[in-house]
């Protein structure tokens, strides 16, 4: 009992640690790839702490996998390190005895693993294609920002305003670039305004300004000034609902078994078990050699888990075209990574066979 009570507070103070560490890099990872592109006009502004958010949610069981499989092999390296292994070999403590308090231990990261890849992580992915997906309805004036330069949704219109009210109907100092072939237009203007038509056409009207126009090819340039001058806005595009497995929730999957729905329900399943199989292997990689040194298994540590997430990617890629079947995709990677984790218990456990040589006579 002493030694179950010492271990689990040794892994509850590792996993914070970690988890701590790991999110942050994530979320600073995320912000600013986002910012980057709310800085490029493809993400809306307002969105960009909600989308966070919503990637963070999404991202949440590779980082629990990550923080259980790092905090348990820390753990026990330190173990080994400090040799308390010995001491509990001493008192009768097989390696095996290990695997019921570590599983103890997981058991509540598996269960939010699981909740968070079958019910939260897709509600996220759902709510961050709707903000996307609102954002690309939206018309050219009402996405442009103060003091930005932003593309129209037909990308051959560029719009600079320096102030835009509240109402998002009147602006000022107005600067609009558009191309057709080697046809550059330039407008420039101190005041407009937007107006619907009786046919729902929406233009821009601009007020005391010029307008410059161009052809690259002659470098023919024309200077006309307006009092009044509209610019059609483009149409907002038509709603495109995102048809990705990422979105849909795990009901849907298993009722409607596409390749694609198969596969995206396979990487959800494999995150659970990916969890226990890493903590249970945590357990004998941790075992430190003085003569090797102690980083030799933080690499052998690395390098199978990326091989592990690798091939459970390629498996979730081969069943969404078909060429392996699911009910063998399931299975294949993670009895690989359980014949791997025997292998090892058998291997520390078992103690070495010291061979007598004979001394001749």
């Amino acid at each position: 009992m002493l030694f179950r009570k010492a271990l689990r507070r040794e892994l509850a103070t590792l996993a914070g640690v970690v988890f701590s560490t790991l999110f942050t890099i994530m979320v600073t990872t995320t912000l600013i790839r986002i910012l980057g592109r709310a800085s490029s006009g493809k993400v809306d502004t307002d969105s960009v702490l909600p989308l966070i958010a919503f990637a963070s949610i999404d991202i949440l069981p590779v980082l629990l996998v990550l923080t259980l499989y790092v905090s348990t092999l820390m753990a026990f390296t330190r173990a080994y390190r400090d040799s308390e292994m010995v001491i509990w070999a001493s008192s009768g403590r097989s390696l095996y005895n290990w695997i019921g308090p570590v599983l103890g231990f997981a058991a509540p990261f598996v269960v939010l693993i699981a909740a968070i890849a079958f019910v939260a992580a897709p509600w996220a992915n759902r709510q961050s294609s709707e903000h996307k997906q609102r954002f690309e309805q939206r018309e050219d004036v009402s996405r442009v920002a103060q003091g930005q330069f932003r593309e129209s949704g037909s990308a051959n219109r560029i719009f600079f305003i320096e102030t835009l009210d509240n109402t998002q109907t009147e602006v000022r100092n107005v600067f609009v670039t558009q191309t057709k072939g080697d046809q550059r237009l330039v407008v420039v203007s101190r005041a407009g305004q937007i107006e619907t038509e009786a046919n729902g056409d929406r233009f821009l009207i601009l007020e005391a300004g010029r307008r410059y126009d161009g052809n690259l090819a002659t470098s023919e340039l024309r200077v006309m000034e307006f009092a009044r001058y509209g610019l059609r806005l483009d149409p907002r595009p038509a709603a495109r609902g995102d048809t990705s497995s990422k979105i849909k929730p795990t009901a849907e999957l298993i009722s409607d078994p596409t390749p694609r729905n198969r596969g995206e329900l396979l990487w959800r399943v494999s995150m659970p078990i990916s969890a226990v199989l890493l903590a249970l292997l945590a357990i004998p990689l941790s075992s430190v050699n003085p003569r090797v040194g102690r980083s030799i298994n933080l690499v052998m540590a690395l390098l199978i888990y990326v091989t592990y997430n690798n091939l459970t990617s390629i498996a979730q890629a081969w069943v969404a075209q078909e060429r392996v079947g699911f009910g063998v995709a399931v299975w294949m990677v993670h009895a690989l990574l359980a014949l791997v984790v025997a292998i090892f218990f058998v291997a520390r456990v078992t103690p070495p066979r010291v061979r007598l040589r004979r001394r001749a006579r």
